[in-house]
C-alpha cells in the first residue's frame, strides 16, 4: 500500500497507459482499490501476483512486473508497467526473466502467457526476447489482443 502515490503518478501518464487497454486510472481511489483488491487479492486467492519494482540504484518505485491469474482466459499473464523515465533500459526483460523463473521453478506452472495489443511492438519484442511465441488472438473489450506463450521446459 506504500506504492499508491507513485503508482497513481505512473498511471496518469498517457504514454504509459496507451497500450494497457484499461485507460489508466482516473482517481487516487482507483489505484488504492486496484492495489488492495487486485494485487493483494491475487496473493490471497492464488498465492502470487504482480511485484512492485524498485530501481536498484535509487530505490524508487518505478512500476510493477509479475504474474497474474487470468481466469477468464484460463491463463497466467506476465505483465509489466514502468515509469517512462526507466523505459529502454531492459527492465521489462530483466523482470520478465525473474517472473518466468518464479512461475516455472517456484510455482510449477505449465505455461505463462503475455497479452499485448498488436500495435505495441516494443512489448511484443520483450515477450519474444523472453522466449515466448505467438499463440493466438483474443478479443478483450472489443479489441484484438495477441497472446504469446512459453511452456515450462521442465514439464514438456
Amino acid at each position: 500500500m506504500d506504492d499508491i502515490d507513485p503508482s497513481f503518478e505512473i498511471n496518469q501518464d498517457p504514454e504509459v497507459t496507451k497500450y494497457t487497454n484499461d485507460g489508466g486510472v482516473k482517481t487516487y481511489q482507483q489505484v488504492y482499490d486496484a492495489i488492495k483488491n487486485n494485487v493483494l487479492g491475487d496473493y490471497q486467492t492464488h498465492g502470487y501476483g504482480r511485484f512492485a519494482v524498485e530501481h536498484k540504484r535509487d530505490k524508487r518505485f518505478i512500476g510493477f512486473s509479475g504474474l497474474k491469474n487470468m481466469e477468464e482466459w484460463n491463463a497466467v499473464d506476465l505483465g509489466y508497467r514502468f515509469h517512462p523515465d526507466y523505459w529502454g533500459q531492459g527492465l521489462a526483460t530483466e523482470s520478465g526473466v525473474a517472473s518466468l523463473e518464479f512461475g516455472f521453478q517456484t510455482l510449477g506452472l505449465k505455461e505463462i502467457s503475455g497479452f499485448v495489443l498488436p500495435e505495441h511492438a516494443a512489448s511484443s519484442n520483450v515477450l519474444k526476447k523472453l522466449g515466448m511465441e505467438y499463440r493466438d488472438d483474443l478479443i478483450e473489450d472489443g479489441l484484438e489482443v495477441h497472446r504469446y506463450s512459453i511452456f515450462n521446459p521442465e514439464l514438456t
